[in-house]
């Protein structure tokens, strides 16, 4: 069951300036969206080994200095820096060796120098070592062995890793709601944790709704199509680490899509459904989705992917989030990107961080309309000379899902902005690893 946010759909909507549903702007939807959704509670440890992706629940405490205590950054000789201070060239007596996961014992005194290797402790009296590649004259055998130091190859303090610079005892190795990557496992055994707190993996149920939509796999009657936005639902929702629920596809039926609403709600934290939002779609589907809950229905002043549900449905006790995105396959993937991503990381106690953008020139002109945000599909890469541009994938309708399958970024085209050139900067959002 999902936590109850503290304010209630209609007082967040309330507070946006001349908020009209039939013209949101993508900002106003995402802050609604935003502030409504409140992150579910339920903790679980687990070994690190299997925390990969999962949400941490609590700030993870460094047990120990990251190092643990000085040690040398090069293979070479560690000496005193008093000895290198005037910049002048020196000899050195070399008075012992030291490898990693061993110590030097005794104490280096003025003119002295001890051969060590990266990683070692540096040893008593030493702060500087000196790569062994900027040395010359070394005689590891005489009597007494020694090495020579050039003129200004090293200064007191060089090469030198101080104790918990890394991470210091007692400071936030990880901070409670990071998605935990392969190198913060890492960071994990290098403090020697075992187990870690994460939050249970967020349920999410979905389906399609459509008397003419067909699974893959059943016979395609005349005027029917494949159903492709559950498998690219799936496939996104398993990218972010959900736990997936497939109610397949629900016919245009009052009393069938109850019943999926209703049992969708009782098995996820969150539901998404495709189709039945757009204007012309059955009304009845908009009146099941209110009847259950708390529901706004909104018109977005963007393209693709203009209608879109959202809000909260409950049924025999239990309550869930619901997205209601529209049919079309590539609004689907745009509408799941930009609003229910997000959504859904924040409620999975995560702290979504902003898509990768970058501005580049785009080599293909593209018309648009001022007063809606586009989203476009694009192939980013370089030219000739190295400098990164951007091309449409072709034809840009709703439908066409294949300009979404030969892209690797989503031009951002601004609320306000016209109709762009070839040769103007725009703004894209990679997604590669996303959809």
């Amino acid at each position: 069951m999902t936590q109850t946010s503290p304010h209630s759909l209609t007082d967040i909507v309330s507070c946006i300036n001349g908020y009209d549903p039939n013209a949101m702007t993508v900002d106003q939807a995402q802050a609604v969206i935003r502030d409504f959704i409140t992150p579910i509670e339920a903790i679980e440890k687990l070994a690190i080994r299997s925390a990969l992706s999962r949400v941490l629940a609590q700030d993870i405490i460094s047990r120990i200095d990251v190092p643990a205590h000085d040690n040398s950054a090069m293979d070479g000789y560690a000496l005193r820096g008093e000895d290198v201070a005037d910049g002048q060239q020196v000899r050195l007596q070399i008075v012992g060796a030291v490898h990693a996961g061993a110590s030097f014992a005794g104490q280096v005194q003025r003119g002295q120098c001890v051969r060590i290797m990266t990683g070692a402790p540096m040893p008593a009296g030493c702060d500087t070592v000196i790569p062994q590649e900027l040395t010359v004259d070394a005689d590891l055998h005489g009597t007494p062995p020694a090495v020579t130091l050039p003129a200004g190859r090293v200064r007191p303090g060089d090469n030198r890793r101080l104790r918990g610079e890394d991470l210091a005892l007692g400071s936030v190795a990880l901070p409670r709601g990071r998605r935990l990557r392969p190198s913060d496992i890492g960071l994990l055994a290098s403090l020697g944790i075992a187990e870690v707190p994460v939050q249970r993996r967020l349920r999410v149920a979905f389906f399609s709704t459509g008397d003419e939509l067909r699974s893959v796999g059943e016979p395609l009657d005349p005027g029917c199509v494949y159903d492709s936005n559950r498998y690219t639902l799936h496939g996104m929702l398993t990218r972010l680490g959900c736990d997936v629920i497939d109610l397949g596809v629900v016919p245009d039926d009052p009393a069938a899509l109850e019943a999926a609403f209703r049992s969708a709600c009782e098995e996820a934290d969150a539901v998404i459904t495709s189709g039945g939002v757009s204007v012309g779609e059955a009304d009845y589907t908009k009146q099941i989705m209110a009847s259950l809950g708390e529901m706004t229905f909104w018109k977005i002043a963007m393209r693709p992917g203009r209608p879109l549900a959202f809000g909260r449905i409950s049924s025999r006790g239990r309550d869930a989030y619901l997205f209601g995105l529209p049919g079309n396959p590539v609004a689907v993937t745009v509408s799941f990107s930009f609003f229910v991503r997000d959504a859904l990381l924040r409620l999975a106690g995560a702290e979504p961080k902003p898509l990768p953008r970058l501005r580049v020139k785009t080599l293909t002109p593209i018309r648009k309309k001022a007063g809606r945000t586009e989203y476009q599909r694009g192939i980013l890469a370089p030219d000739e000379d190295g400098r990164w541009n951007v091309r449409l994938t072709g034809m840009q309708g709703s439908g066409i899902l294949r300009s979404m399958s030969d892209a690797n970024c989503i031009l951002e085209l601004e609320h306000g902005r016209g109709d762009v050139a070839a040769g103007e900067e725009v703004s894209v959002v990679l997604f590669d690893g996303l959809v």
